[in-house]
Protein backbone atom coordinates (compact mmCIF):
# COMPACT_ATOMS: atom_id res chain seq x y z
CA UNK A 1 0.00 0.00 0.00
CA UNK A 2 2.70 2.49 0.83
CA UNK A 3 4.08 1.54 -2.75
CA UNK A 4 0.84 2.52 -4.35
CA UNK A 5 0.32 5.68 -2.13
CA UNK A 6 3.76 6.67 -4.12
CA UNK A 7 1.88 6.07 -7.28
CA UNK A 8 -0.99 8.31 -6.36
CA UNK A 9 1.07 11.38 -4.71
CA UNK A 10 3.60 11.10 -8.65
CA UNK A 11 -0.01 11.76 -10.73
CA UNK A 12 -1.57 13.86 -7.71
CA UNK A 13 -2.65 17.09 -10.13
CA UNK A 14 -2.33 15.33 -13.30
CA UNK A 15 -5.84 13.36 -12.91
CA UNK A 16 -8.73 16.09 -12.54
CA UNK A 17 -11.54 15.42 -12.44
CA UNK A 18 -10.66 12.10 -11.33
CA UNK A 19 -8.75 11.22 -7.91
CA UNK A 20 -5.48 10.76 -8.01
CA UNK A 21 -5.50 6.63 -7.15
CA UNK A 22 -2.44 4.30 -7.25
CA UNK A 23 -2.37 0.68 -7.61
CA UNK A 24 -0.01 -2.34 -7.10
CA UNK A 25 -0.20 -6.08 -8.65
CA UNK A 26 1.54 -8.68 -6.55
CA UNK A 27 1.52 -11.83 -7.75
CA UNK A 28 0.78 -15.17 -6.22
CA UNK A 29 4.73 -15.49 -4.91
CA UNK A 30 4.73 -12.05 -3.69
CA UNK A 31 6.48 -10.25 -6.01
CA UNK A 32 5.45 -6.79 -7.55
CA UNK A 33 4.90 -7.39 -10.76
CA UNK A 34 3.13 -4.00 -11.92
CA UNK A 35 2.46 -0.67 -10.54
CA UNK A 36 0.52 2.45 -11.67
CA UNK A 37 -1.46 5.56 -11.28
CA UNK A 38 -4.67 6.83 -13.00
CA UNK A 39 -3.48 8.64 -16.04
CA UNK A 40 -5.49 11.78 -17.15
CA UNK A 41 -9.13 12.69 -18.02
CA UNK A 42 -10.02 10.17 -20.27
CA UNK A 43 -7.23 7.81 -19.89
CA UNK A 44 -6.79 4.46 -17.98
CA UNK A 45 -7.73 4.29 -13.85
CA UNK A 46 -4.61 2.96 -11.87
CA UNK A 47 -5.47 -0.80 -11.41
CA UNK A 48 -5.82 -0.96 -15.23
CA UNK A 49 -2.25 0.97 -15.80
CA UNK A 50 -1.41 -1.84 -12.88
CA UNK A 51 -2.80 -4.65 -14.41
CA UNK A 52 -1.44 -4.12 -17.66
CA UNK A 53 2.11 -4.06 -16.90
CA UNK A 54 1.58 -7.06 -14.66
CA UNK A 55 -0.35 -9.09 -17.99
CA UNK A 56 -0.95 -12.62 -17.15
CA UNK A 57 1.25 -12.64 -13.98
CA UNK A 58 -1.87 -10.63 -11.82
CA UNK A 59 -3.59 -14.25 -11.73
CA UNK A 60 -4.04 -15.74 -8.65
CA UNK A 61 -2.30 -12.30 -7.14
CA UNK A 62 -3.80 -9.75 -5.45
CA UNK A 63 -4.32 -6.38 -6.19
CA UNK A 64 -3.78 -3.35 -3.63
CA UNK A 65 -5.35 -0.03 -4.45
CA UNK A 66 -5.55 3.84 -2.39
CA UNK A 67 -9.39 4.09 -3.23
CA UNK A 68 -12.20 1.16 -3.82
CA UNK A 69 -12.26 0.17 -7.48
CA UNK A 70 -14.91 2.00 -9.29
CA UNK A 71 -18.03 0.45 -10.25
CA UNK A 72 -19.77 2.50 -13.10
CA UNK A 73 -18.86 3.51 -17.37
CA UNK A 74 -17.93 6.82 -17.18
CA UNK A 75 -15.30 7.51 -20.15
CA UNK A 76 -13.80 3.90 -19.12
CA UNK A 77 -15.40 0.93 -17.64
CA UNK A 78 -15.63 -0.23 -14.56
CA UNK A 79 -12.29 -1.05 -13.02
CA UNK A 80 -13.75 -3.93 -10.97
CA UNK A 81 -14.71 -5.88 -14.17
CA UNK A 82 -11.07 -5.67 -15.09
CA UNK A 83 -10.01 -6.82 -11.69
CA UNK A 84 -12.37 -10.03 -12.37
CA UNK A 85 -11.13 -10.87 -15.90
CA UNK A 86 -7.43 -10.46 -14.33
CA UNK A 87 -8.56 -13.74 -12.12
CA UNK A 88 -6.87 -12.21 -9.11
CA UNK A 89 -7.70 -13.36 -5.77
CA UNK A 90 -7.78 -10.76 -3.46
CA UNK A 91 -8.02 -7.39 -3.45
CA UNK A 92 -7.13 -5.04 -0.72
CA UNK A 93 -7.72 -0.90 -0.77
CA UNK A 94 -7.67 2.02 1.70
CA UNK A 95 -10.49 3.93 1.22
CA UNK A 96 -14.24 3.39 -0.03
CA UNK A 97 -15.25 5.63 -2.61
CA UNK A 98 -18.14 7.97 -1.11
CA UNK A 99 -19.40 8.44 -4.51
CA UNK A 100 -22.83 6.92 -4.93
CA UNK A 101 -22.48 6.16 -9.06
CA UNK A 102 -18.65 4.87 -8.66
CA UNK A 103 -19.16 3.47 -5.39
CA UNK A 104 -20.13 -0.54 -5.18
CA UNK A 105 -16.97 -1.98 -6.21
CA UNK A 106 -16.01 -3.94 -2.98
CA UNK A 107 -19.62 -5.81 -3.16
CA UNK A 108 -19.08 -6.73 -7.13
CA UNK A 109 -15.68 -8.24 -5.69
CA UNK A 110 -17.06 -9.80 -2.83
CA UNK A 111 -20.44 -11.71 -5.53
CA UNK A 112 -17.17 -12.53 -8.17
CA UNK A 113 -15.27 -14.28 -5.18
CA UNK A 114 -12.78 -12.46 -4.36
CA UNK A 115 -11.61 -11.66 -0.95
CA UNK A 116 -11.88 -8.09 -0.37
CA UNK A 117 -9.96 -5.78 2.64
CA UNK A 118 -10.70 -2.43 3.02
CA UNK A 119 -8.75 0.31 5.03
CA UNK A 120 -4.85 -0.69 4.70
CA UNK A 121 -3.39 2.47 5.69
CA UNK A 122 -6.23 4.35 4.96
CA UNK A 123 -5.79 7.31 7.12
CA UNK A 124 -2.62 7.97 5.74
CA UNK A 125 -4.49 8.27 2.30
CA UNK A 126 -7.33 10.13 3.02
CA UNK A 127 -5.06 12.44 4.91
CA UNK A 128 -2.79 12.02 1.68
CA UNK A 129 -2.92 12.35 -2.07
CA UNK A 130 -7.12 11.59 -1.41
CA UNK A 131 -7.60 14.46 1.02
CA UNK A 132 -8.69 17.13 -1.28
CA UNK A 133 -10.82 14.98 -3.77
CA UNK A 134 -12.33 13.79 -0.69
CA UNK A 135 -13.37 17.28 0.87
CA UNK A 136 -14.63 17.56 -2.50
CA UNK A 137 -16.89 14.73 -2.38
CA UNK A 138 -18.01 15.12 1.52
CA UNK A 139 -19.09 18.81 0.67
CA UNK A 140 -18.93 19.62 -3.15
CA UNK A 141 -16.81 22.83 -2.51
CA UNK A 142 -13.30 22.99 -3.39
CA UNK A 143 -10.22 22.20 -0.88
CA UNK A 144 -8.62 25.11 -0.21
CA UNK A 145 -5.04 25.22 1.87
CA UNK A 146 -3.38 28.52 2.95
CA UNK A 147 -0.21 27.93 2.31
CA UNK A 148 2.39 30.99 3.31
CA UNK A 149 6.21 31.21 4.64
CA UNK A 150 6.95 32.81 7.84
CA UNK A 151 9.91 33.32 10.85
CA UNK A 152 9.94 32.12 13.36
CA UNK A 153 8.18 35.13 15.23
CA UNK A 154 5.51 35.10 13.04
CA UNK A 155 6.52 37.79 10.42
CA UNK A 156 5.93 37.10 6.75
CA UNK A 157 8.07 40.48 5.90
CA UNK A 158 11.16 42.52 7.16
CA UNK A 159 10.15 46.12 8.61
CA UNK A 160 10.76 47.56 5.30
CA UNK A 161 8.33 45.04 3.40
CA UNK A 162 11.07 43.06 1.87
CA UNK A 163 10.39 39.15 1.81
CA UNK A 164 12.63 37.46 -0.37
CA UNK A 165 13.91 35.09 0.87
CA UNK A 166 12.36 33.70 4.14
CA UNK A 167 12.69 30.52 3.46
CA UNK A 168 15.30 28.22 2.02
CA UNK A 169 15.11 27.30 -1.61
CA UNK A 170 14.23 23.25 -0.21
CA UNK A 171 11.10 24.57 0.88
CA UNK A 172 10.68 27.28 -2.31
CA UNK A 173 10.87 23.80 -4.20
CA UNK A 174 8.54 22.60 -2.43
CA UNK A 175 6.06 24.87 -2.69
CA UNK A 176 6.77 24.64 -6.39
CA UNK A 177 5.71 20.81 -6.59
CA UNK A 178 2.86 21.60 -4.26
CA UNK A 179 1.81 24.62 -6.92
CA UNK A 180 2.56 21.55 -9.89
CA UNK A 181 -0.18 19.75 -8.14
CA UNK A 182 -3.20 22.07 -7.47
CA UNK A 183 -5.90 22.87 -9.56
CA UNK A 184 -5.60 27.03 -8.74
CA UNK A 185 -3.52 29.30 -6.85
CA UNK A 186 -5.62 32.76 -5.11
CA UNK A 187 -3.92 35.88 -4.41
CA UNK A 188 -4.75 39.91 -3.86
CA UNK A 189 -4.18 42.64 -5.49
CA UNK A 190 -2.08 43.84 -2.98
CA UNK A 191 0.38 40.86 -3.54
CA UNK A 192 0.13 41.53 -6.73
CA UNK A 193 1.10 45.14 -6.88
CA UNK A 194 3.91 44.76 -4.04
CA UNK A 195 5.62 41.61 -5.38
CA UNK A 196 4.49 41.23 -8.72
CA UNK A 197 4.60 37.25 -8.62
CA UNK A 198 4.31 34.71 -11.84
CA UNK A 199 2.37 32.75 -9.58
CA UNK A 200 3.50 29.73 -11.61
CA UNK A 201 4.92 26.15 -11.06
CA UNK A 202 8.47 25.73 -11.70
CA UNK A 203 11.01 22.78 -11.46
CA UNK A 204 14.17 23.00 -10.17
CA UNK A 205 16.45 24.31 -12.88
CA UNK A 206 13.70 27.47 -13.54
CA UNK A 207 11.62 26.21 -16.29
CA UNK A 208 7.66 25.72 -16.21
CA UNK A 209 6.22 22.33 -14.90
CA UNK A 210 4.47 20.52 -17.68
CA UNK A 211 0.87 21.43 -15.56
CA UNK A 212 0.05 25.11 -14.28
CA UNK A 213 -2.30 26.24 -11.97
CA UNK A 214 -5.24 28.75 -13.14
CA UNK A 215 -4.15 31.95 -10.79
CA UNK A 216 -6.80 33.60 -9.04
CA UNK A 217 -6.46 37.24 -8.44
CA UNK A 218 -8.99 38.63 -6.02
CA UNK A 219 -9.82 42.51 -5.26
CA UNK A 220 -11.10 45.86 -6.37
CA UNK A 221 -7.97 47.66 -7.38
CA UNK A 222 -6.69 47.42 -10.68
CA UNK A 223 -3.50 45.69 -11.69
CA UNK A 224 -1.50 46.61 -14.77
CA UNK A 225 -1.46 44.75 -17.66
CA UNK A 226 2.10 44.33 -17.10
CA UNK A 227 1.92 42.28 -14.26
CA UNK A 228 3.37 39.13 -14.08
CA UNK A 229 0.36 37.22 -13.15
CA UNK A 230 -1.22 38.00 -16.48
CA UNK A 231 1.68 36.54 -18.75
CA UNK A 232 0.91 33.71 -21.21
CA UNK A 233 2.29 31.59 -18.44
CA UNK A 234 -0.97 30.39 -17.59
CA UNK A 235 -4.34 31.13 -17.02
CA UNK A 236 -5.88 34.05 -14.65
CA UNK A 237 -8.97 34.70 -13.50
CA UNK A 238 -9.34 38.36 -11.77
CA UNK A 239 -12.46 38.57 -9.70
CA UNK A 240 -13.69 41.76 -8.35
CA UNK A 241 -14.70 40.53 -4.67
CA UNK A 242 -13.50 40.54 -1.22
CA UNK A 243 -15.99 38.07 -0.40
CA UNK A 244 -14.08 34.50 -0.10
CA UNK A 245 -17.19 32.48 -0.49
CA UNK A 246 -17.58 34.70 -3.81
CA UNK A 247 -14.16 33.52 -5.19
CA UNK A 248 -14.94 29.65 -3.47
CA UNK A 249 -18.45 29.89 -6.06
CA UNK A 250 -16.26 31.34 -8.66
CA UNK A 251 -13.54 28.29 -8.43
CA UNK A 252 -16.03 25.30 -7.82
CA UNK A 253 -15.27 22.96 -10.43
CA UNK A 254 -11.93 22.76 -8.91
CA UNK A 255 -10.24 20.69 -5.93
CA UNK A 256 -7.49 21.40 -4.92
CA UNK A 257 -7.12 25.36 -4.02
CA UNK A 258 -3.75 26.98 -2.53
CA UNK A 259 -4.62 30.26 -1.07
CA UNK A 260 -1.13 31.91 -1.01
CA UNK A 261 -2.57 36.09 -0.59
CA UNK A 262 -1.00 38.42 1.93
CA UNK A 263 -2.06 38.89 5.55
CA UNK A 264 -5.56 40.63 4.90
CA UNK A 265 -6.70 38.31 2.54
CA UNK A 266 -5.90 35.42 4.68
CA UNK A 267 -7.39 36.67 7.71
CA UNK A 268 -10.78 37.50 5.27
CA UNK A 269 -10.78 33.49 4.38
CA UNK A 270 -10.61 32.53 8.32
CA UNK A 271 -12.77 34.35 9.28
CA UNK A 272 -15.10 33.33 7.05
CA UNK A 273 -14.13 29.76 7.75
CA UNK A 274 -12.83 29.12 4.37
CA UNK A 275 -10.00 27.48 5.17
CA UNK A 276 -9.24 23.87 5.02
CA UNK A 277 -5.66 23.49 5.88
CA UNK A 278 -2.70 25.46 6.70
CA UNK A 279 0.70 24.98 5.31
CA UNK A 280 3.10 26.67 7.67
CA UNK A 281 7.01 27.24 6.07
CA UNK A 282 8.70 28.54 8.99
CA UNK A 283 12.52 29.13 8.49
CA UNK A 284 14.84 29.82 11.78
CA UNK A 285 14.97 33.37 11.91
CA UNK A 286 14.06 36.43 13.94
CA UNK A 287 12.43 39.33 11.98
CA UNK A 288 10.61 41.43 14.16
CA UNK A 289 8.33 44.76 13.28
CA UNK A 290 4.70 44.90 12.10
CA UNK A 291 3.98 42.78 8.95
CA UNK A 292 2.53 39.96 10.48
CA UNK A 293 1.00 36.57 8.04
CA UNK A 294 -2.18 37.00 9.03
CA UNK A 295 -4.62 39.95 9.53
CA UNK A 296 -7.30 40.48 11.90
CA UNK A 297 -9.29 37.23 12.78
CA UNK A 298 -12.05 39.03 15.11
CA UNK A 299 -10.29 37.36 18.06
CA UNK A 300 -11.26 39.69 21.15
CA UNK A 301 -9.40 37.49 23.86
CA UNK A 302 -7.82 33.56 23.77
CA UNK A 303 -11.09 32.55 24.42
CA UNK A 304 -12.27 33.18 21.35
CA UNK A 305 -9.23 31.90 19.45
CA UNK A 306 -9.28 30.13 16.30
CA UNK A 307 -8.03 26.55 17.23
CA UNK A 308 -6.40 24.51 15.10
CA UNK A 309 -4.49 21.02 15.28
CA UNK A 310 -1.54 19.41 13.55
CA UNK A 311 -1.91 16.95 11.53
CA UNK A 312 1.85 16.36 10.07
CA UNK A 313 5.55 18.18 10.93
CA UNK A 314 8.01 17.76 7.94
CA UNK A 315 10.95 19.38 6.72
CA UNK A 316 12.29 21.09 3.69
CA UNK A 317 16.13 21.88 4.09
CA UNK A 318 16.58 24.07 7.59
CA UNK A 319 13.05 25.22 7.29
CA UNK A 320 9.83 23.30 9.01
CA UNK A 321 6.53 22.54 7.81
CA UNK A 322 3.64 22.87 9.47
CA UNK A 323 0.37 21.29 8.44
CA UNK A 324 -3.15 21.65 10.58
CA UNK A 325 -6.65 21.32 10.24
CA UNK A 326 -9.16 22.48 12.33
CA UNK A 327 -9.35 21.30 16.06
Amino acid sequence: MRLAIEQAYLVKGKTYPNPPVGAVIVDREGRVVGVGGTEPAGGDHAEIVALRKAGGLAAGGIAVVTLEPCNHYGKTPPCVNALIEARLSAVVYAVTDPNGIAGGGAGRLQAAGLQVQAGALAHQVAAGPLREWLHKQRTGLPHVTWKYATSIDGRSAAADGTSQWITSEAARLDVHRRRAGADAIVVGTGTVLADDPALTARLADGSLADRQPLRVVVGMRDIPPEAKVLNDESRTMVIRTHDPMEVIKAVSDRTDVLLEGGPTLAGAFLRAGAVNRILAYVAPMLLGGPITAVGDLGVPTIARALRWQFDGIDRAGPDLVLSLVPG
